[in-house]
């Protein structure tokens, strides 16, 4: 989708490295060179070798699975490339665990302070089962702050959760927030976001929390509804960037 939408948006010369390729993109206001490992690249290492001689102004890897795949996609945001990518986690927590798993002990702190330097976001999404049988994304975002910054270049990634708990990183949500949108706005079920909740107890107190807020603005003023408007985040999620 964030391909998609720099495709429809922008001119450029769009790079993906995909094992296998799950998607075929259309040009529309951009190029897109899709390359197949195997058919199209002898292998991975080699394709992130040489990917930067293909000129691209956006490179996508289609899974990071190791340590040499993270680093080539530090070093292509370094280089002033916007970078996508997809790692297997449940939320950023996990994520940013796994990334540091990679590395080895002595060279973790070097790698931390790149990584908190060239990450833009972490979104995450898990699709829920909708009243009509249908389908709707949860979405957990890590915006990359001076204050996630900070934290991500100390490992500090419980840190990084409690402040996207407690609303301290501004543009950012816990699946918590988002679950209890859908919930409240009437998309999904109460016990279908219980069961995707990574706490389900906080999930219950902002339910709580949030009906109790409905109530009060409700008897302030009759009539006006909150605005639960999710563009801010989607426009955020095209400057994921590592």
């Amino acid at each position: 989708a964030m391909i998609d939408h720099r495709n429809e948006r922008a001119t450029g010369h769009v790079l993906t490295i995909e094992d296998p390729i799950e998607y075929v993109y259309r040009n529309k206001k951009s190029v897109v060179n899709q390359r197949e490992i195997g058919p199209d690249t002898a292998s991975l290492q080699i394709a992130l070798k040489n990917a930067l001689r293909q000129a691209p102004d956006v490179i996508l890897i289609g899974e990071i699975r190791d340590r040499e795949t993270m680093s080539a996609a530090i070093a292509y945001a370094q280089s002033g490339h916007l970078c996508l990518a997809t790692l297997h986690a449940n939320n950023s927590y996990q994520a940013l665990n796994r990334i540091l798993s990679f590395y080895p002990v002595e060279v973790r702190p070097t790698m931390l302070g790149d990584l908190a330097a060239a990450l833009r976001a972490i979104v995450s999404q898990r699709l829920l089962r909708t009243h009509t049988g249908g389908r709707v994304p949860a979405m957990e975002v890590m915006l990359n702050t001076s204050l996630i910054a900070d934290l991500i270049q100390k490992a500090d990634f419980s840190g990084v959760r409690e402040a996207m708990e407690k609303s301290l990183a501004e543009g950012s949500q816990t699946f918590e927030q988002d679950l209890s949108r859908l919930i409240t706005d009437g998309l999904v079920s109460r016990n279908e976001g219980l069961a995707h909740a990574d706490s389900p107890n906080n999930l219950l107190w902002r339910l709580q929390n949030d009906f109790n807020s409905t109530k009060a603005a409700d008897a302030a003023s009759p009539g006006e509804e909150e605005n639960t408007d999710m563009a801010t985040f989607t426009e955020f999620t095209l400057d994921v960037k590592f």
